[in-house]
């Protein structure tokens, strides 16, 4: 391809993009995702509302508490993606945090991720779902090297304990220091 070629055909992709992603909008807006209608008739249901939400039936965010400044916010024990707990670390304050470095082909990582789900995890332990097969960053940086291993943070998130082999949530506590 010459580059003559490719610059006559460079500004069409983006236009494609904007025409797809005005299609989707569009197709967003008649669908009434999100829009609140009555059931006066059938033409306006199926027309979007553009009016902002009553601030009335929206919570009152004021009242409550800041989960940052509580340090044992996270008393009760909890089993949550890697990508939660990184979006509220703040919370987990308090808790034992402990990677569980999870493969959905390993038999031992299902049988630990169903007994996690089903009879919970003890008070004061978090324990975060890490993707073995896709986290290689995260398996690098506290030595990974096989799936069904955990890793123990301390409170500047350097691994402070690893180990292999719990079978649920009591054992995963029992190895914690």
């Amino acid at each position: 391809m010459t580059r003559s070629t490719m610059s006559t055909r460079l500004p069409a992709r983006p236009a494609m993009l904007l025409t797809v992603a005005g299609t989707l909008a569009a197709a967003l807006a008649l669908s009434g995702c999100g829009s609140a209608t009555s059931s006066t008739s059938a033409a306006t249901a199926a027309v979007p509302t553009t009016a902002m939400p009553d601030k009335s039936a929206m919570p009152d965010t004021s009242a409550m508490p800041d989960k940052s400044a509580m340090p044992d916010a996270m008393a009760k024990g909890a089993y949550v993606s890697y990508a939660d707990y990184q979006a509220s670390m703040a919370m987990y304050a308090g808790s034992k945090v402990v990677l569980f470095f999870h493969a959905p082909w390993c038999p031992d990582c299902r049988a630990t991720d169903t007994a996690l789900t089903g009879t919970g995890v003890p008070d004061g332990l978090v324990v975060v779902k890490v993707d073995y097969d896709t986290s290689t960053e995260l398996k690098q940086r506290f030595g990974i090297t096989q799936q069904h291993t955990f890793v123990q943070l301390d409170k500047a998130g350097a691994a402070a304990k690893k180990w292999t082999g719990s079978k649920d949530g009591a054992a995963i506590k029992a190895q914690t220091v």
